[in-house]
């Protein structure tokens, strides 16, 4: 079993696709536990709403290149539309930040509220 820790973003209609993508992600893996989502202002396109962002620790026997092509899947299915600019407006957006206690992605070292919730989750970075 692998355990991981998955970024949570959305800045449209949060407050269903959030809820909906956890509902829709506990189908396929075990959700071991869900960080308090904060709101974020945006990075790199400011003139847009502002971001709900969190994360949620869960255990799968997926392997990391599964389970990154399963979050991509999931984003399709609940509609993201991948022709908007890299750091546009989302319904949602799933990146694995943690996996099995290793960071592999590095845009936690530089966002306060990935390693913020990642710690919450029980993550101690001894890296």
């Amino acid at each position: 079993m692998n355990d991981c820790i998955i970024g949570i973003g959305s800045n449209i209609n949060a407050e269903y696709n959030i809820p909906e993508m956890l509902r829709l992600l506990a189908a396929e893996v075990e959700i071991i536990q869900i960080s308090k989502m904060i709101q974020t202002k945006p990075i790199g396109i400011i003139e847009q709403a502002d971001y709900t962002n969190g994360a949620v620790k869960i255990r799968t026997e997926m392997q990391l290149d599964s389970l990154t092509l399963y979050l991509k899947n999931l984003e399709e299915r609940m509609g993201r539309d991948r022709s908007q600019p890299k750091f546009g407006p989302r319904n949602i957006d799933l990146d694995i930040l943690i996996w099995n206690d290793k960071v592999v992605d590095e845009d936690y070292f530089s966002r306060d509220f990935l390693r913020n919730s990642a710690a919450e989750l029980g993550f101690e970075n001894k890296e």
